[in-house]
């Protein structure tokens, strides 16, 4: 028969309790929830396309920022009828991108945008040394469930939310004019359609007397599955409204939804083909 001493058994019994307590505490911890707080960006998709076109030059340029405070998607596209719309739009998306990532934490969107807006137009001016140049702008900053937004220009933003796209900005085109125009009771119906300048940007970076930026009164409130587009006037004058849902409502990550969009806009083969951009992002939940 083996005798055991009790002052030998002591380290024994601490280190088995010791183990027990340490399982049970991995185990409570495994069934507490884990919550995020506000402040951080939850995990966010981000897919892209682009395509040059009929044209012999990329005017449109985009970049994405993801800080631990929010994250910023910028689309610019240069306008194509003037010399220096790659300057301008490369020029605009790089100082906002470069703003955004010098803060600490997240902005006053309203400031964000009113200080980086005015602070491309300045760095357009000095790039196109006198050369004629400008650039259309949108731009998205998501935040929690919070979508910012400012944009400047025809390209626009839209989020995709059962089934369908909902237009968020406005266009700044001497169209929307004659359309103020047309509800106010100023033209007749065929006098805003027959004007030739209807297209005409009347705000854009790189302009001498540029203003403002069109920037969101209150926050646009995101809710799951919805898609965040941005894109050129290059997507959406080459596509749909329903083809563009009928890609955007696939089960398919943003990057796949991007390209397919692309590569349906080069199957048309048009004649006159745009630079064509598309950004896409879905947050995930």
């Amino acid at each position: 028969m083996i005798l055991w001493n009790d002052k030998e058994l002591t380290p024994y019994w601490v280190l088995a309790g010791g183990c027990l307590l340490i399982w049970l505490l991995l185990f409570a911890r495994s069934r507490i929830p884990v919550r995020q707080r506000d402040d951080r960006p939850v995990g966010v998709q981000i897919g892209n396309g682009q395509t040059i076109g009929a044209r012999n030059e990329q005017d449109d340029y985009f970049a994405c920022a993801v800080q631990p405070h929010g994250v910023l998607a910028v689309l610019a596209d240069g306008i194509s009828g003037l010399s220096g719309g790659k300057v301008a739009s490369t020029t605009a998306v790089e100082t906002f991108i470069r703003e955004f990532e010098e803060l600490e934490r997240f902005p006053d969107p309203e400031e964000f945008w009113d200080a980086s807006s005015h602070a491309a137009n300045q760095a357009i001016l000095r790039n196109l040394l006198g050369i004629p140049g400008g650039t259309t702008l949108v731009s998205a900053m998501i935040k929690g469930k919070d979508l910012y937004w400012g944009a400047v220009g025809d390209s626009i933003l839209a989020v995709f939310r059962n089934g369908e796209l909902l237009a968020i900005n406005h266009k700044h085109t001497l169209e929307s004019q004659l359309e103020e125009q047309y509800m106010s009771g100023e033209i007749s119906e065929q006098e805003a359609l027959d004007n030739p300048q209807r297209k005409r940007l009347v705000n854009y970076l790189g302009y001498d007397h540029f203003k403002q930026m069109e920037i969101a009164d209150e926050p646009f409130a995101l809710q799951p599955a919805d898609k965040i587009v941005l894109c050129s006037d290059g997507v959406y004058n080459s596509l749909t409204e329903m083809e563009l849902e009928t890609i955007l409502a696939q089960d398919i990550p943003p990057f796949d939804a991007a390209q397919a969009i692309i590569d349906l806009i080069e199957e048309k083969q048009l004649v006159h083909q745009d630079n064509a951009t598309i950004i896409i992002l879905e947050q995930g939940w």
